[in-house]
């Protein structure tokens, strides 16, 4: 069982940066990648990165690539989304998953999920 718990969200202007943090606890042993996912009200949960826990490679979604950095600390299990040049459309809350699966987008191999941080963003 591994629980995920997401910090760092808040309310910004565009352009703005934000920091979003992903705290482990539980078992990990098994851990392939972790992700980030945001959703909003009426829209699906849209994918943002992800990252393969073993050699730190790093993948992004088109409409964040340049702007987000994802990042983890093997030895603390922590995995970060360090968020800059923020925009109105990137406004959601935020999840970071674990996959045993994939280290890449598909959201259906992600099985663990932290319960969300809202980041919103103003013009």
């Amino acid at each position: 069982q591994v629980d995920l718990v997401e910090s760092g969200g808040g309310s910004v202007q565009a352009g703005d940066s934000l920091r979003l943090s992903c705290t482990t606890s539980g078992r990990t042993m098994s851990r392939l990648g972790m992700g980030w996912f945001r959703q909003t009200p009426g829209k699906e949960r849209e994918y943002v990165g992800s990252i393969h826990w073993l050699t730190g490679r790093t993948f992004y979604a088109d409409a964040v690539r340049g702007r987000f950095t994802i990042s983890r600390d093997s030895a603390t299990k922590m995995l970060y989304l360090q968020m800059n040049s923020l925009k109105p459309e990137d406004t959601g809350v935020y999840y970071c998953a674990e996959s045993r699966l994939t280290f890449k987008d598909d959201s259906d191999e992600y099985d663990a999920w932290g319960q969300g941080t809202q980041v919103t963003v103003y013009s």
